[in-house]
């Protein structure tokens, strides 16, 4: 497949412009008195459209027919800026790795297949914060259920507190990942409402993951643990600061990242469940037990995305993901701050590898998993480049697993009293 190259450059559609300007809307100034409404060349108007349920509103583009027709206005410049039109202009044409794109748009039947069997359906049918939280609009009783969800609460350590507010916040900067799934060149949604599979995939993955940081949210709300004013702060941190997987706009790169870090955070919520239902609060246990669920459809999709790819193009697949793995993974939450200078995520995963929650032996474990799933050992016909690529890909789990374990038994001398950390998260207590 190949990639077209941009069909007129904007200097020749601003000349285009500026002749349009100066042989017909200029005239019409010396044969008017300041009546700039009929000399305009285009306006913008709203029309709006609504049914007895709904009510729709859309921007159109309007050429005043006194100064030039539609099809002159497209003869000068070279485009036609009706909605027909407006998704084919905003594409890119030009691209920092065509070759991939290439293999991405070939795949955009598996990304509709994900779209209708991965995705679960909106509306009433799909699970939503509310249905696992008390109901504040009756009359009589949501006190009794806000003090129950408040007694469970009063169990839980501190340390898990801690962990399910890092997992919360980090759950909570959905704007930046969505941001990171456009940058991922031919699987953007350029006008925010494309049809294209890989455009719908990359709205309804959003709208399942932005339950996931409003559940926890509320929950830690109503448990009265939490400085939750702190906790925003954090929030408002960390979706400012951003963050890079230094993805660079390949999809190859994007989605290794993503078939690794949906499998991590399925982990992590997991365990946060099971520890809680362990200390005794089963309402949370439910909470990020649905939450992993999800979680891990998902990664079951990024997944099979790279099982494609590797079928079309495994030496240019192999190649980036041990760049990827080279440079390790970033985790989504590394740049989180509650304002001062301390290493708030450092302390946050600390918590959590004492706990069990997410381990460096999990990270070890991941990077087998998608050595074994991808079948990479088996994998033949390769260039030179891409086999010794593929070789260090395999090696990288018993190599990950021994620095894990040097790890984790330099900590395992330290005492927990050592080992712990003041969270203002919790109001100074330390976990």
């Amino acid at each position: 497949m190949m990639v077209s190259s941009r069909s007129s450059s904007c200097s020749t559609c601003s000349a285009a412009a500026s002749l349009l300007f100066l042989t017909q809307v200029l005239p019409l100034w010396s044969s008017t008195t300041l009546a700039f409404a009929p000399i305009t060349t285009f306006t913008f108007s709203r029309s709006s459209t609504s049914t007895s349920s709904t009510r729709s509103t859309r921007l159109q583009a309007v050429l005043d027919p006194s100064v030039a027709t539609r099809k002159e206005y497209q003869d000068v410049c070279g485009i036609g800026f009706d909605d027909r039109t407006l998704e084919e202009r905003l594409q890119a044409t030009e691209f920092l790795h065509p070759q991939h794109v290439a293999v991405i748009r070939e795949l955009e039947p598996v990304a509709q297949e994900m779209v209708d069997n991965v995705l679960l359906e909106t509306g009433e049918k799909a699970w939503q914060p509310q249905d696992f939280l008390p109901d504040l609009t009756k009359e009589e009783g949501w006190q009794d259920e806000v003090q129950n969800l408040r007694k469970m609460a009063q169990g839980l350590s501190d340390e898990l507190f801690v962990v399910l507010i890092g997992d919360m916040v980090t759950e909570e900067a959905l704007p930046t990942y969505q941001t990171l799934l456009n940058t991922f060149e031919g699987c953007d949604d350029p006008t925010g409402t494309s049809p294209s599979a890989w455009a719908q995939w990359s709205r309804g993955w959003t709208s399942e993951e932005n339950r996931h940081g409003d559940l926890l949210n509320k929950y830690l709300y109503l448990s009265g643990k939490c400085d939750m004013r702190n906790v925003e702060v954090t929030i408002q941190h960390l979706i400012s600061n951003g963050f890079n997987p230094l993805a660079q706009k390949d999809p190859y790169r994007g989605f290794v990242y993503t078939s690794f870090q949906e499998r991590a955070t399925k982990i992590s919520h997991g365990r946060v469940g099971q520890l809680a239902r362990t200390q005794g609060d089963t309402n949370l246990s439910r909470m990020c037990a649905i939450i992993a669920g999800d979680e891990g459809r998902h990664e079951k999709a990024y997944q099979r995305f790279c099982s494609e790819i590797i079928q079309l193009d495994p030496n240019g697949f192999l190649i980036e993901m041990a760049d990827v793995l080279r440079g390790q993974i970033t985790m989504p939450a590394e740049q989180m701050s509650d304002g001062t200078n301390r290493p708030l995520y450092q302390d946050f995963a600390n918590v959590a590898q004492r706990l069990g929650v997410y381990t460096a032996l999990d990270y070890a474990d991941i990077v087998q998993h998608l050595v074994q799933k991808w079948d990479l050992t088996n994998l033949q016909d390769l260039s030179s480049e891409a086999e010794k690529e593929r070789e260090y890909i395999c090696r990288l789990p018993e190599r990950y697993r021994k620095l894990a374990e040097r790890s984790m038994n330099k900590q395992a001398k330290l005492s927990k009293q050592e080992l712990k950390q003041p969270f203002n998260w919790i109001f100074g207590r330390l976990a």
